[in-house]
């Protein structure tokens, strides 16, 4: 079910300024109520940002929720990247980096912007759900981190139009599971980064874009190789010189 709420964005005029103004806001407030030590406000703030979501029937709820879902992890996360930044021009950089989202990036629409899109709504929902829970439960690690990958693999195939999209999308989701699964027993850190992270997002970007170049016809079988090598030769060097210790890198 497609969703019933559209973008609808201005084109010139005093209300896309005005629109440009709200959007500008929201991460100025979120970035005060950070500063603040009102972390549970601001994150309430993004979804509340999204109250159109739910100004339909209800039957139409899951699906604008959906369809709304790539915002939410991206706000939610800058949040938490705000949270654990340790100094105050960080905070204030990631609160330009939401803006340059809500305005720019969000509001695009097309094959390639929407592929990018779900690609920064991993990356980012991911980077931010193993920096918070690396003490919570494994279980509730393994369900969230299915979660983004499949909401941002539904975003991204649903731009195309793809068929097969929702079981795509949960076979992506159900192996994001199963790497946070296996992973999460040795939870490693390379830096600020989780090991699952740049594994889901190092294959989970090559084979957006082998989709990506198939769906245009540019897909070659000596890129196609280069591309599965690469992938393959992450992964290889990730979990071969990895120190299994359980312990920050």
């Amino acid at each position: 079910m497609k969703p019933l709420l559209t973008k609808v964005k201005p084109t010139s005029g005093f209300s896309h300024f005005f629109l440009i103004f709200l959007q500008v806001t929201l991460p100025a407030i979120i970035f005060v109520l950070v500063r603040l030590e009102f972390v549970q406000l601001a994150l309430s703030v993004v979804v509340l940002s999204k109250w159109r979501m739910l100004a339909v029937r209800p039957r139409f709820w899951l699906a604008n929720i959906r369809a709304n879902a790539v915002d939410i992890i991206v706000g939610i996360s800058i949040v938490l990247f705000m949270v654990n930044a340790p100094s105050a021009a960080l905070q204030l950089g990631f609160a330009v980096a939401y803006a340059i989202w809500l305005v720019f990036i969000k509001p695009a629409s097309g094959l390639l912007p929407i592929s990018i899109q779900a690609s920064i709504a991993q990356f980012c929902g991911l980077m931010a759900l193993y920096l918070v829970w690396t003490d919570g439960p494994l279980y509730g690690l393994t369900l969230v981190t299915g979660m983004v990958c499949f909401l941002a693999a539904r975003h991204f195939f649903d731009g195309f139009n793809e068929t097969y999209a929702r079981l795509l999308s949960y076979l992506w989701g159900y192996f994001g599971a199963a790497v946070a699964w296996l992973l999460g027993h040795w939870l490693l850190f390379y830096g600020f980064i989780s090991q699952p992270a740049l594994l889901l997002s190092a294959l989970g970007y090559g084979l957006a874009t082998l989709y990506y170049l198939d769906h245009h016809d540019r897909l070659s079988k000596g890129l196609r190789r280069q591309f599965i090598f690469i992938m393959l030769a992450v992964v290889a060097v990730v979990l071969i010189f990895s120190d299994w210790g359980n312990k920050v890198l």
